[in-house]
Parts: structure tokens; C-alpha cells; sequence
């Protein structure tokens, strides 16, 4: 049955997988299961309207987001571990991933953000372009760890406008450690350096009243911010790179370097959000480092550093974000 619903670049792809840099291998056309957890039955958790993501992709409205199931990285401080295990998966076919997509178009949102998509690329694809056919006409965000190969990226030019990476770790210490990701942090700038060269530097869409939009860039999205109440979600962002980092327990020197390459390599052609939302999850007991989560005080060096080297577009958090409250509730609602 599934050889019928997917097309044969698809089927090609996953009876002998490299889809991410993991390369296991393994035939996942025939039930074999990848690093992901997952073989090539699509699965997902939960679709809605998500309003915790950075305020140029939520906007008023929440953004279109569908979790998948499964996970090429596995982190051990996880938030996630649930569907990143894939404890939480229920089958749908390409078909109903469109279908879900035009839905969460039908209620207002923002934008289709897709969440750690990586090991489902090729039936992605599938379900996008049938969409678009369909009607599909808002921005498509592309949710990923970065541990990706440039070359699935390519697959993906012309479907995806955002694309919303990771950038973990500098130390391949700590992304052994913690992710098992070799050589993680090579990948991720590789794979970013591709993001950009896809969708270019940010470009924002400004309401202008009578159903119109003006468009801004980046100095002039910036300036809307900063004269901004609290409150202001402001403009949504149409295409561009925002990379996320995710500041951990004790590693103010690593985020700082990772701070400082993304500066050096990629300038203001991004945008850099410095998280401090670690919130300790799952079983830590090899990792007693992690229990301690993130000290107010270690952040605002970092948010400082970050200043120094330079950042112009940058997402910043307050406080309270490190709470359980921020996790969705995993039961398959919208799918």
C-alpha cells in the first residue's frame, strides 16, 4: 500500500536512507527503522495554531504547526522525547498532510510550520506541492535541529520561504555528548549557509489596511520592534533565516562561540533568537549538569556578549519560559 501513495524518488530515497547525515542505511520502505524511530509511514503527533514561537512567525493568529514524530538528533534534554521517540505517532498519508495544511490556512494561521521534519523530506514534499496546487499561499516554515544534508535541502528550494533551524552546540563534546551528532556544528553551517542561499535575507510583510501588505526588511522591521509595547506581535516574517540557539546549564562559553561564528559567517543576512527556555525534561541522571537549568544572570552575559559582537537582528526571551506550560499536549488533535 505504501509503495502506492508515494512517488518512486520517494520510495527510492527511503529503501536505502541518507536522508539526514546519520546515512543509516537501512530500508525503511520495508519496516526497517532509521536513527529517527521511524520507517517510511509518515507520523505525526498534533496540528494547531502555535503561539510560542518567535513573534514574526506566531503573529496574531498562532502559526500552522504539525508535529512530527520521530527525530534524527534524540537529545537527551529533549522537551519533546515523547514524539521524538516516537512513543507518540499516528499514521497519515500525504494526501491528509495536505489537507491539514489548507485546514490551518482555513484558520488564519500565520504561516504551515513544520516541526522536525528532517527524516520525512520526500513525502513532505509530496503533500506541499499538492497543497500549493490546492490553494496553499501562505509562508512554509522549515523547523529542523540543522543536523541536515545540503543535499535533501536542495529538494526542498521553492517550497520552503523561513527556515527555522537549531544551532546547538560549538563543542563537539558537548553534541556527542548530548545529541550523539558528530561533527554537528559543521553540518548546521553548512546547512544554513544552503537555508540562506535559498530564501535570502529577511523580508517581513507590514499590514497596511484594506486586506494590503507592504513589505519591509530587516533595519525596518527592527526599528517597528523597538518602538513597540511588550505586546506587539508586529510584522510576520515572508522569507529568511532565523536560527535558534538554546543556551544550556554551565555553557556560557559555548553559546558564546556559537554566538560569534553565526555573526562572522552569516552577518545580518539572519536573524540569531537566544533562547533560555531549558527546561530540564526526561531522565537527567547521567547528565546531573543539566538539573541545575539556566541562571538569569549567566543569560544576560550572553545576551551582553552578543551585543559586543555585534548582532543587529536578534530575538531575545524574558523570564518564565523554562516551564512545562510551554509544551503542547501531544494527542493527535488536528490530524
Amino acid at each position: 500500500m505504501i509503495k502506492e501513495i508515494y512517488s518512486s524518488n520517494a520510495e527510492k530515497l527511503f529503501r536505502k536512507c541518507a536522508i539526514c547525515p546519520r546515512k543509516c542505511n537501512v530500508n525503511r520502505m520495508d519496516g526497517e527503522m532509521g536513527y529517527c524511530g521511524q520507517t517510511a509511514h509518515l507520523t505525526a503527533a498534533r496540528a494547531y495554531l502555535h503561539a510560542w514561537e518567535e513573534p514574526c512567525i506566531s503573529g496574531d493568529n498562532g502559526s500552522g504547526t504539525v508535529f512530527f514524530s520521530g527525530c534524527n538528533m534524540r537529545c537527551v534534554f529533549c522537551q519533546n522525547e515523547s514524539i521524538a521517540s516516537g512513543k507518540i505517532a499516528k499514521k497519515i498519508t500525504p494526501e491528509r498532510l495536505a489537507e491539514i495544511f489548507l485546514e490551518l490556512r482555513e484558520q488564519k494561521a500565520s504561516n504551515i510550520n513544520l516541526v522536525t521534519p528532517t527524516h520525512f523530506v520526500p513525502i513532505i514534499i509530496l503533500a506541499l506541492e499538492k497543497a500549493h496546487d490546492q490553494g496553499l499561499d501562505i509562508p512554509v516554515v522549515y523547523n529542523t535541529s540543522a543536523y541536515e544534508n545540503v543535499d535533501t535541502l536542495k529538494m526542498l528550494e521553492g517550497l520552503v520561504d523561513i527556515y527555522l533551524p537549531d544551532c546547538k552546540y560549538y563543542s563537539d563534546t558537548l553534541a556527542i555528548r548530548y545529541s550523539n551528532a558528530p561533527m554537528y556544528f559543521d553540518i548546521a553551517m553548512d546547512a544554513i549557509e544552503e537555508m540562506l542561499r535559498q530564501v535570502g535575507e529577511p523580508e517581513f510583510a507590514k499590514a497596511c489596511g484594506n486586506g494590503h501588505n507592504k513589505r519591509i526588511n530587516a533595519v525596518q522591521y527592527n526599528a517597528l520592534m523597538e518602538e513597540s509595547d511588550d505586546d506587539y506581535t508586529g510584522p510576520l516574517m515572508t522569507r529568511g533565516v532565523i536560527v535558534r540557539h538554546l543556551m544550556l546549564p554551565g555553557q556560557l562559553q559555548d553559546s558564546k562561540a556559537v554566538i560569534s561564528k553565526l555573526i562572522e559567517r552569516f552577518g545580518n543576512k539572519i536573524y540569531i533568537s537566544i533562547m533560555n527556555q531549558f527546561t530540564p525534561c526526561g531522565n537527567l541522571e547521567s547528565y546531573p549538569e543539566l538539573l541545575s537549568g539556566i541562571k538569569a544572570s549567566e543569560y544576560d552575559k550572553l545576551l551582553d556578549y552578543s551585543i559586543d559582537c555585534g548582532i543587529e537582528n536578534g530575538f531575545f526571551q524574558g523570564e518564565g519560559t523554562d516551564s512545562e506550560s510551554f509544551i503542547p499536549a501531544f494527542d493527535y488533535r488536528g490530524l
